[in-house]
């Protein structure tokens, strides 16, 4: 690999960090207040956050712009502060983590289903908080499932091409993730190039997934000790 198609490997991995990390720090609690509460509307924010799977990416781009925009309220705020998200890489992390949301939300909501409410319940006859009850029984429990949610929304926003193109455009050095250089190469014929590249990408990909597979693993095995 040369300098110039490391620089996007690294963007990617920067990018698909930060919006793993936007995507757990929502979709956690929404898993969790989806699975275990009752409230007006549930199944319409349900099908809310699952709307991103099924958008085309141009469309999913296009709502993202008008909300992040500097024509938006919100777009204006963020450029008063210095903080434009729009053709930078926090854009491309944001776009990347809305894109990746629903498998996080999904899978960790499967995950905190399959936990057994008696045991909450008996934390609870304790007199444990909520918060507690939370973190010491409800989520080491779901683990394996946030972790599947992390590994599948990591991966996901590795590769997101659509959604980031059209919100941070596709700027070598500032912007060019590794799909866009991927397009790019494409577009001009370098086949052997992008091959490469192809390739980088796969190997990253299934490199977290056997990683995340395995600590599932282990934890699930702990867990049934």
């Amino acid at each position: 690999m040369t300098i110039t198609s490391f620089s996007p490997l690294l963007l990617s991995l920067r990018v698909a960090i930060v919006a793993t990390g936007l995507a757990c720090l929502t979709g956690i609690p929404l898993a969790w207040a989806l699975a275990r509460r009752q409230f007006p509307g549930k199944e319409l924010i349900s099908s809310l956050a699952s709307l991103p799977l099924v958008l085309p990416p141009t469309v999913l781009g296009y709502y993202l712009l008008a909300l992040l925009g500097n024509q938006s309220v919100v777009g204006r705020w963020l450029a008063a502060n210095n903080m434009p998200l729009i053709f930078t890489w926090r854009g491309a992390a944001v776009a990347a983590a809305v894109a990746a949301f629903p498998l996080m939300a999904q899978t960790a909501r499967a995950g905190f289903e399959a936990v057994d409410p008696r045991l909450e319940a008996m934390a609870r006859t304790l007199g444990r908080s909520n918060w507690y009850i939370f973190g010491r029984v409800t989520l080491p429990l779901a683990w394996p499932g946030v972790l599947a949610g992390v590994a599948l929304t990591f991966a996901r926003a590795l590769g997101d091409f659509g959604a980031t193109l059209m919100v941070a455009g596709n700027i070598p050095g500032r912007t060019q993730t590794m799909s866009l250089l991927i397009y790019d190469l494409i577009q001009a014929n370098k086949q052997a190039e992008a091959n490469r590249m192809v390739l980088v990408m796969t190997a990253v990909a299934v490199l977290m997934l056997i990683i995340a597979q395995g600590v599932t693993r282990k934890r699930v095995t702990k867990v049934g000790k």
